[in-house]
């Protein structure tokens, strides 16, 4: 059963259109599953439309934002529950804790670090739950080459590519979670070698 779905992506309002119609599908999507959204908090950009999609939907969003981001209002004042950190480094371990999978959608440097992150950290077995790239219309094409050139120069082992699933089709992204290899000790005592 999926309860909690942690999300990275953009809080840019400068992308083209397409990114945000996506978004607001999604939101509609984990809603309509009643999956709870753990987000970073905002209210712009792909944040913003996922919260709001969510919420008309009759889902469930917990915001998680750092104060100082607060501070200057780039906090969404209707999720159902805001959690203030004290920093960047606080707000990515609690966005991770308790949730049943974490889903990159397209973003920036911002995006980037949180997916390298728990990556990672699924690596060395600190988190084991399903990390779905969501590679809409191959936003995600460099960085999954580039992991895929870490394999293949032996920087990661072949094991290491069951550490995340790639997914192109938003209606795709509550069954590749379902269906994700799992990451047992044993995978991640064989990705030691």
């Amino acid at each position: 059963m999926i309860d909690k779905v942690t999300i990275y992506c953009s809080s840019s309002n400068s992308l083209p259109s397409k990114y945000y119609e996506e978004t607001n599908k999604i939101g509609q999507l984990l809603a309509k599953e009643n999956i709870t959204i753990i987000y970073g908090g905002g209210a712009s950009g792909l944040m913003g439309t996922l919260a709001d999609s969510a919420l008309k939907n009759d889902g469930k969003v917990i915001g998680v934002i750092p104060r100082f981001m607060k501070a200057v209002e780039w906090d969404h004042k209707g999720v159902n529950l805001m959690i203030e950190t004290e920093d960047m480094a606080e707000r990515k371990k609690i966005l991770i804790e308790g949730t049943d999978a974490v889903i990159a959608l397209p973003g920036g440097v911002g995006t980037f670090e949180e997916l390298f992150e728990v990556l990672s950290a699924k690596r060395l077995g600190l988190f084991t739950k399903p990390i779905i790239i969501y590679n809409f219309e191959g936003f995600y094409n460099p960085i999954i080459e580039m992991l895929e050139t870490c394999i293949e120069e032996n920087f990661m082992g072949k094991q290491h590519r069951v550490i995340w699933t790639e997914v192109t089709r938003s209606e795709d992204l509550v069954g590749a979670i379902k269906n994700a290899p799992t990451w047992t000790e044993s995978a991640i005592d064989n990705a030691k070698t």
